[in-house]
């Protein structure tokens, strides 16, 4: 399907940077393993003020594999890591492929319903969770195939007076005592793992063809999907991350982990990343701009991933020009659209440097970036990665379009899924030989820059034209009043669809409906601009600050059915 032409972006890499590498056929979890051997003291994990050095956490996860190991866990066995960005996520995530099981990372916040719905769907015999999680997990028990439980607490790894006091804060904020009850099939993890042997033994893995993870996505539309990813897949995309910033050192970095591991997301570009990197891992358990500009400053933090909700909280922030931030070398954006101001913005602000990327869950997750240092394009989501194929198709047949030609970007390389867990059907959907149908619309540039103008079914049809959410976005961010912005097409009887644009402005600031579509009406063609506008104090997220727009399409949906209609102001 790809030809020469469609292979131009490559005249647009970095020197430093090849279009082919040679990927370690190994376990993901060797990377910790050959951390801990060549750089034992180096410290791999600061939380809440507690350190762990690579042998200590390469330690831990051995020994939390012979933990599951006793508990019956055998190769391809699905492990459930239900935990916030702690310690003992990184371990448990480590020692389960140590042990040669299956992770299937699950967010702690699930409520039951999703919680056995990932269980029920991926057939996990073993669970770790916070206490905090636990009697969620209680009530749904018994409707999966969990054999065991294993529970923890943030307190675990905090250093001292922090793990006394915070029981006692825990009692506070959720008005009540938490209390596990332990027995034979309910374990306390920390025991657990202190007391196992410290004896590695080896599992046999084919890295191309044995899965290290199920990551569920998809949720928006009907049942979660898990997409199954080779511990080959998770290997090159973090190697090719290493590849990408080039101007890193190994063992020197520090990676402020804002993003949650259980997010690929975060898993790839801060946690694997930084195992394989040997870098230390700043784990910020919940995002606080004011406490993470302190902590850029005070841990010289010099890698960044991050959200663009995160980068426009930090370049908003009163206190931004308090701090020096000039030890960030590199910030990789992804999770949702990255806004040109917020780019300029950050860039100014911190001296650091801000690219936006590109991926999915279904791709390990990176599948394209600007170039970091040099020669990238501002709005566009930059060049595939090395080993990394990037084509837009026709969406009626399938067919390549010429650049410039809007259609549905497609991947193929390396870091590829395996297919959704036991969906056959969906995946012969989304597949078209070797290539992967995103569901994104985008299209590529003479240069081989490509760009994302929505997804396939964000796209809006007003009065039978199309309108792409994220360009109104775009523009509606450039307004200086504006702290963030998101669009969605509402029903209309004359146009069939018509723009509806929710705000959030900044601290103080105030913009009527009449001042907010003269702004558009300068920048967008007539049919593209809102209709209604509807301010907000703040939008629905995911955890990883990807705005919701299912979320605001599904409460009007439920106004409409109401008869509540019309301009809204907020």
């Amino acid at each position: 399907m790809a030809t020469k032409e469609s292979h131009t972006w490559l005249q647009n890499y970095p020197a430093e940077v090849l279009p082919s590498y040679s990927y370690s056929e190994e376990p993901l979890q060797h990377f910790l393993l050959r951390a801990a051997e060549e750089y034992p003291q180096k410290t791999a994990i600061h939380y809440m003020g507690k350190d762990l050095t690579y042998q200590e956490v390469y330690e831990y996860a051995v020994q939390f594999a012979n933990v599951l190991k006793s508990l019956g866990v055998e190769k391809g066995d699905r492990v459930a890591v239900m935990l916030a960005n702690t310690p003992q996520a990184v371990i448990s995530y480590y020692g389960t492929l140590f042990a040669g099981g299956i992770v299937v990372q699950m967010n702690p916040l699930f409520v039951e319903r999703e919680i056995e719905q990932h269980l029920v769907d991926s057939g996990a015999k073993v669970l770790v969770c916070l206490d905090m999680g636990y009697p969620r997990v209680q009530k749904i028990r018994d409707h999966t195939n969990l054999e065991h439980v294993l529970v923890t607490s943030i307190k675990d790894f905090l250093p001292f007076p922090k793990n006394k006091l915070y029981p006692l804060k825990q009692k506070k904020d959720m008005g009540m005592k938490i209390e596990v009850n332990y027995d034979r099939t309910t374990h306390n993890w920390k025991e657990s793992v202190t007391k196992a042997s410290k004896q590695r033994e080896e599992v046999a893995i084919d890295p191309r063809k044995d899965l290290a993870l199920i990551q569920y996505t998809g949720g928006t539309t009907g049942a979660p999907k898990g997409v199954m990813l080779t511990h080959y897949n998770l290997v090159v995309n973090t190697e090719q991350c290493v590849q990408w910033m080039y101007k890193t050192e190994k063992g020197r970095e520090r990676i402020l982990a804002a993003l949650p591991f259980f997010h690929v997301y975060g898993m790839t570009t801060a946690m694997n990343l930084g195992v394989m990197h040997v870098a230390e891992l700043v784990i910020v358990p919940r995002f606080d701009p004011k406490q993470v500009l302190k902590t850029i400053e005070k841990k010289k933090i010099t890698m960044f991933p991050g959200a663009p909700t995160m980068y426009i909280a930090l370049t908003n922030h009163e206190d931004i020009e308090k701090h020096d931030l000039t030890s960030i070398k590199a910030c990789l954006s992804g999770a949702a659209p990255l806004p040109q101001e917020v780019q300029h913005s950050f860039e100014r602000k911190t001296g650091g440097k801000l690219v936006e990327g590109y991926g999915l869950t279904e791709t390990s997750p990176v599948a394209a970036a600007n170039p970091i240092w040099e020669g990238g394009k501002l709005g566009s989501i930059g060049l595939p990665w090395p080993d990394t194929e990037m084509a837009v198709l026709n969406q009626e047949d399938g067919s390549l379009v010429d650049s410039g030609e809007v259609g549905e970007i497609a991947v193929r390389g390396p870091q590829v899924m395996q297919g959704y867990w036991n969906k056959e059907e969906e995946t012969n959907a989304v597949f078209s030989g070797e290539w992967f149908k995103t569901g994104d619309m985008g299209y590529r540039d003479e240069e081989g820059f490509f760009y994302i103008v929505d997804r396939k079914k964000d796209m809006i049809i007003a009065g039978g034209f199309n309108v792409y959410p994220r360009e109104v976005e775009e523009v509606l961010y450039e307004h200086e009043a504006i702290l963030e912005a998101a669009v969605i097409g509402v029903p209309d009887p004359y146009r069939g669809e018509t723009v509806k644009a929710f705000v959030v402005c900044k601290e103080g600031q105030e913009l009527s409906d009449n001042e907010l579509e003269t702004f558009c009406r300068t920048k967008l063609a007539a049919y593209k601009i809102p209709r209604l506008f509807e301010r907000r104090e703040e939008l629905p997220k995911t955890m990883v600050g990807k705005v919701l727009r299912r979320v605001l399409a599904e409460e009007e949906a439920e106004k409409s059915e109401h008869g509540n209609t019309g301009k809204a102001s907020g």
